[in-house]
This record gives structure tokens, sequence and C-alpha cells, in this order.
């Protein structure tokens, strides 16, 4: 059986997922296939370059740049986390991303993104972690309103979230038949009904698809949390949540609270691993 991992995103509270898939390197815990959503692509992708504990580390040390996830950098160049800084600065630079062991790795790697004219959800299979899928991992977590659409071909492309934020279904489709669901949100969670909805047409005129998605959304991801509720009391899914709320902001700065949802993912992922490894091999 296909053993596939599902990344929730939600900024910074990645932060647990980065937690849980640096316990699943440490234990030697693999999947065939992984798709991130959001935070759950631009941190994911760390699985698949094997690069354990670097996700922490550059959050941890960029986490006061006024480069990353401020207001200052939105003034500045339309993105809240500078497109430049995070996909080539940070990744090629800074501190690098293994891009041999990411195309040496056999695990397949889908980043999901929301087309900003049809609104309908793209998946993208990256397999070198550079250029164009650099480019479809920044769609991916490129947050309407707080970033600018990322253009790819002829195309413009925004936060996956907006039309697909768990993709559970597309996976299944793809024939992953063992898979494991990494949410950010606590058990039970549902979004509430979003006040700047009849807003969205208005404030994004250009982007007719993403506006409608991200109208429509609560209803999306309350139907994709019921859905993943019903393959987990069916023994289909393996679904890891918080075992608490995170309530910190999705731009979060604070390295403590930063680490504090980091070892709540490890403490999360330990206190599940045999459980887990019984699913897996089951």
């Amino acid at each position: 059986m296909k053993k596939g991992l599902i990344m929730e995103g939600g900024a910074m509270r990645g932060m647990f997922t980065c937690g849980i898939i640096d316990v699943f390197m440490e234990e030697g815990i693999e999947f065939d296939g992984a798709v991130g959503v959001s935070a759950g692509a631009t941190f994911g992708c760390n699985l698949k370059s094997k690069q354990q504990g670097r996700a922490l580390r550059y959050n941890i040390k960029y986490s006061r740049d006024p480069r990353y996830g401020t207001f200052r950098s939105w003034l500045k160049t339309g993105d809240m986390y500078e497109g430049k800084f995070c996909y080539e600065t940070l990744p090629f630079k800074l501190d690098p991303f293994d891009i041999k062991a990411f195309e040496n790795n056999p695990m397949a790697f889908y980043c999901v993104a929301t087309d900003a004219i049809t609104g309908k959800p793209v998946y993208h299979k990256c397999k070198t972690g550079t250029g164009e899928d650099m480019r479809w991992i920044r769609a991916s977590a490129s947050i309407p309103l707080a970033s600018k659409m990322v253009r790819i071909g002829n195309g413009y492309f925004c936060d996956g979230g907006a039309a697909d934020s768990i993709p559970l279904r597309f996976f299944e489709e793809k024939g992953y038949e063992k898979n494991v669901v990494i949410l950010t949100r606590d058990r039970g969670f549902r979004k509430k009904p979003d006040k700047l909805a009849p807003l969205y047409p208005l404030l994004l005129a250009k982007y007719p698809g993403a506006a409608k998605a991200l109208a429509t959304r609560t209803d999306m991801y309350n139907k994709e949390r019921r859905y993943v509720e019903k393959r987990e009391k069916q023994g289909k899914a393996f679904v890891i949540y918080p075992s608490a709320p995170i309530d910190i902001p999705r731009t979060e700065h604070d390295p403590h609270e930063l680490k504090r949802i980091y070892y709540m993912g490890r403490d999360v992922a330990h206190a599940k691993l045999d459980e887990l490894k019984e699913f897996l091999e089951g």
C-alpha cells in the first residue's frame, strides 16, 4: 500500500508540523508521497531534502528580520514575507536547501496552489526544489492581500489553502491508501464565517477565482475537516492534531513561542509513535 503524508498550512502554526516531521526523520518513518499546503509546503519540503532541524533553525534565526512577515516588508514589496529573501536568498545562500538530496529522494512531493482566475486548486509535483518548483511553493504560501499573486507561465496563483486546505481526497485519488494527516488546528475545530467574505470580489477584482475561493473557504474547510474525521473513524487515515489550540499570530516573531509550538509537535509525534507505526505497517 502506498503511504502518503498530507500537511495542512497555517503560517507559523506550521512550526507544529516542523516538530512532527523532524521526529519522522529521526525515527526513519518514510512515505511514498507527501503533499503540503502553504506552510505545509514551505516547511514540509525539508522532509524530501532530509534536512532535520532546518526549518526550526532558520525560523528562529530570522524570526525578527524585517523581511520576514512584517508590515514594513508588505509596504516595500507587496509581500509580508519578502519573496526574494524567502525563496532565493534564504534557501540558496543563508541556509542552503539540499537540492541534491531533494532530487535523489524517491518520495513524491506535491504543493497545492490556487489558480487566481479560476479559483481551482493546482497540484504541482516538485522534482528539483529549484526554479519553477520554488515558484510553486511560493505561490502555495502567498496569502491574497498579504502577498502578491505569483505569476507562473501565463497564470497567476496564490495560497493553496483557499481552494484545498487539506488535500486528503487528492492523495486518495492518486492511489495513496495509508494516509497520515498533520493538522495545525486542534481536534473539533471549525472555521467561523469570514467577515471579509463580501469584500473579496471588490478587493480582488482582477482575480475572480481567488475572490470566490476565499469567500467560500469556510464551507470548503469545514467539509474537508468532516471528511478527514470520517476517514479517521474508518481507519483509513491517521490524523495528528495539536494537543491544545495553537494560539499564536500567523506572523509570530517571538522565537520562544515558535520553539514552544515546535516542541508541541515533537511531543505529540512521540506520544503517537507506536500507534502511527502500527497504522503504517498494518
